[in-house]
């Protein structure tokens, strides 16, 4: 059995929390089209980063926190391309596009670092 963390401690779920404010900031900013989209897509994603590490924190061993950790890193890669394409068509800028892409890299490294952290 492994220690719970505090999810609200730990500055992997913190910097979650600030992709997904940011993310629900950018797309109110697409077009209506894409409503149920892009936008949706992109703030399922960023809400799913800070969910998977919390909801990892309520299990019992490091195996099942992995898991969730690792379900979180694939939701940011999956937010990153969509951030991407949402600057290849147009809807952000490149100051908007290069600011988020610099943040979501970092967490996706803080995350693997963590997740490293654990399986030793």
């Amino acid at each position: 059995m492994a220690a719970r963390h505090n999810f609200r401690k730990l500055n992997i779920w913190k910097e979650g929390i600030e992709i997904a404010k940011e993310t629900y900031a950018i797309t109110q900013m697409f077009p209506k089209s894409e409503t149920y989209g892009l936008s949706n897509q992109m703030q399922r994603c960023a809400v799913s980063i800070a969910s998977n590490i919390s909801e990892g924190t309520a299990k019992g061993t490091n195996k099942h926190f992995l898991q969730y950790l690792e379900n979180a890193l694939g939701s940011s890669y999956e937010w990153e391309t969509q951030l991407i394409i949402s600057y290849e068509v147009g809807y952000i800028s490149e100051d908007t596009f290069k600011n988020l892409e610099t943040k979501i890299q970092t967490i996706q490294g803080m995350i693997i670092r963590f997740m490293e952290s654990l399986s030793i």
